[in-house]
C-alpha cells in the first residue's frame, strides 16, 4: 500500500473547531470515499478497502469521532463521523481516480497496489512497487479525502459497493 501526496496530508483534515458530531455527513467540509476495484472477489475487496482506510485514518486529522459508551459503560471506539462511502470502479477508472486525486494538493490519497495482495512479505511488496511505473500499477483500492465538490467530481457517479 502506498500513500500518495503525503505532503498534503498535513493540510487535509479537520481543525478541532470543525469537528461537530451534530452535523450530517453531507454537511462536513471534507468527504471521504474508498473506491474498490469492482473485479475483486468479496474477501479481497474488503481487505483492499480496509488497507486503504488504515493509513487514511492515521494521516487525516479529525476523521474519527469520539468513543461511545453504551448503557453499561462499555466503550466502543470512535467511528468516522464524516462517513465513508465505499464505491466500486473498473481498473482503468480506479487508476484515473487515483491520478486525478493525487494531482491535487487539497486531497489526501492512499492506494493499495495489486502487489499488496500478491505478496506475503512486506519487503517483497515494496520491491514489486519499486519496479513499477506509476501509470502501470493496477490498484485494488484508493482512499480519497478532500473538499466535497472536488471529490464528487473525481469519483463522479460511481455506484456503492454491493
Amino acid at each position: 500500500m502506498s500513500v500518495m501526496n503525503a505532503s498534503s496530508a498535513a493540510t487535509v483534515g479537520f481543525a478541532p473547531e470543525e469537528v461537530d458530531f451534530g452535523l450530517s455527513t453531507r454537511q462536513a467540509r471534507l468527504k471521504w470515499v474508498v473506491v474498490v476495484n469492482a473485479d475483486l472477489p468479496p474477501g479481497r475487496a474488503a481487505n483492499a478497502a480496509i488497507c486503504a482506510a488504515a493509513p487514511t485514518v492515521t494521516a487525516v486529522p479529525g476523521l474519527l469521532g469520539a468513543d461511545a459508551a453504551d448503557a453499561e459503560d462499555t466503550m466502543h471506539p470512535g467511528l468516522p463521523w464524516t462517513g465513508c462511502s465505499v464505491l466500486v470502479a473498473d481498473s482503468a477508472t480506479l487508476r484515473t481516480i487515483r491520478a486525478k486525486a493525487a494531482s491535487r494538493t487539497d486531497i489526501f490519497v492512499a492506494d493499495v497496489p495489486a502487489a499488496a495482495q500478491s505478496t506475503r512479505v512486506y519487503s517483497d511488496f515494496i520491491a514489486a512497487v519499486g519496479k513499477s511505473r506509476t501509470e502501470d500499477i493496477d490498484y485494488c483500492a484508493v482512499s480519497v479525502v478532500g473538499p466535497r465538490n472536488p471529490v464528487d467530481k473525481i469519483v463522479g457517479k460511481l455506484p456503492l459497493m454491493p
